[in-house]
This record gives C-alpha cells, structure tokens and sequence, in this order.
C-alpha cells in the first residue's frame, strides 16, 4: 500500500506541476489561510492547481518548465536554455508574492535525462549564486506535455 500511495503521489505530483499561459498577478485568500498566486508573466496553470500557495509566510511555487509565457513556447531545445526560463517563471511568481529567488530555501529539480545534470547545474548556478537553496533532483521518465527536459518547483519564505 505504501509503494501504491508513494507512486500514485508522484505522478500526481509530476502531472500538477506543469504550466503553460497566465492571467494578471493576483493572490486571493480562500478564507483558509491559503493564499493563492499567481500572475501573466509565467505560464498559467493547465490543471486544477495553483501557481502557487502562500501559507503564513511561506510560498509553495509548483513545478515551472522552460516555457516562455510570452510565446507559449520552449526557450529553446537545450536544458540550459529550460532551465533559465523555468528559473525565471518562478522568479515571476515569487514576485507576484512580493518575493525574490533570494527568498528560496528549497527546490526540486526533475529532469528527463539524468546526463543532463551537469548542464542544468550550470544555468541554475546563475540564479542562486549566494547561499542556494536545498534541492532534490530527480530523473522522471515523461512529461505531461512534449518537448519537457526539465521542471522545477520551489519553496519560498518571506523573512519581512
């Protein structure tokens, strides 16, 4: 049951965490404590998720991919290129929040191709280059939508 729970939540997981066309930035409260984010500088949400969620001083940003919100399109074939423009879809978002990559203390990195870590490595470099945050990275066998080489998600925390 455990391995059951464990692979029905990372597909779960992996299918919610692709974006793909947005609307304006906004962050509306659920009445729960939650609040939701989002904003037209990242690709919007093509599934029943968020952008992201604030919870009390904490952002949870979902999986971004290379996917440029002004085009619709990759950034480019490359994983360097996915990677910088996933980085900067959650940098969109974290400002949506009023937040920076600055405020990031952890991702995960899922990749298509584990031999391309080394080469992702390099443009997420760019992006925390003082104190990165913790990350996980893991190989996944698909994408929901084709042409993926790489998503990440992150969590945020606004120290105001």
């Amino acid at each position: 049951m455990k391995a059951y729970l464990a692979t029905r939540g990372l597909t779960a997981l992996i299918a919610g965490v692709i974006a793909v066309g947005s609307a304006a930035a906004q962050a509306d409260d659920d009445g729960g404590g939650k609040v939701v984010i989002s904003t037209s500088l990242a690709p919007a949400a093509i599934g029943p998720y968020s952008q992201a969620i604030r919870v009390g001083r904490t952002v949870y940003v979902s999986g971004e991919v290379g996917i440029d919100p002004t085009t619709g399109n990759f950034k480019g074939p490359l994983i360097g290129d996915q990677t910088d423009q996933a980085l900067m879809n959650v940098a969109a978002i974290l400002a949506a929040a009023g937040l920076t990559l600055d405020n990031v203390v952890a991702t995960t990195v899922y990749l298509l191709d584990i031999k391309d870590f080394a080469a992702m490595n390099v443009a997420y470099r760019t992006h925390f280059t003082n104190a990165p945050p913790a990350r996980a990275t893991i190989q996944v066998t698909a994408f929901p939508k084709n042409g993926t080489l790489v998503e990440i998600s992150a969590i945020a925390v606004d120290d105001r």
